[in-house]
């Protein structure tokens, strides 16, 4: 992401064990950006699994177990005074930018992003980083040239689901994403 310009809370990794990183005020909400329905999106709404979004749909939850981490509006966003109106049109920006940057990335890797989610963070400079991980367990990936619904999942819907081998979806991600030099 930092390499192409994306701001992260990313410092280097010491060892293969350690990551260091930005000291960041988290802010408490998971940016989900859905480029395809699938998942709670079908559930609450009735679209077809499948269904193909344009533009991406770019949704808000309050990272908060207690209430079951709910999807919130603009306005319940400034009601619970979690993020300003400048805040959350960064956060869409970024969110938006990251999905373009990772809808190509993953296509060169056989890949569709069918969905993932996002952290961020504020930096002392008030700036908003970057601050979480992007993998099979934040992002939904569907295999390409797998047309089976469930044969072409390569990501943590593998254990939601029930599909079984997760580890082998896993590992086919990472060989496709090092097979692009990464």
């Amino acid at each position: 992401m930092e390499a192409n310009g994306v701001p992260t809370h990313f410092v280097d990794r010491p060892s293969a064990k350690e990551m260091r990183v930005k000291s960041v005020k988290i802010i408490p909400l998971e940016v989900v950006v859905r480029n395809i329905a699938a998942g709670s999106l079908c559930l609450q709404t009735g679209l077809k699994l499948g269904t193909n979004l344009q533009p991406s749909l770019v949704e808000f939850y309050y990272k908060n177990d207690h209430l079951g981490d709910p999807l919130l509006t603009r306005d319940r966003l400034r009601l619970l005074d979690l993020a300003t109106d400048d805040q959350v049109d960064q956060l869409i920006k970024m969110a938006q930018w990251i999905n373009d940057l990772l809808m190509g990335f993953f296509q060169q890797c056989g890949i569709t992003l069918v969905d993932f989610k996002l952290e961020f963070g504020v930096d002392a400079a008030q700036q908003i980083l970057l601050a979480d991980e992007i993998s099979p367990d934040t992002c939904r990936l569907w295999n390409q040239s797998e047309t089976d619904p469930d044969r072409r999942v390569m990501d943590k819907d593998r254990f939601r689901r029930d599909l079984g081998n997760v580890e082998e979806a896993y590992q086919q991600v990472l060989k496709r994403i090092l097979d692009q030099g990464v």
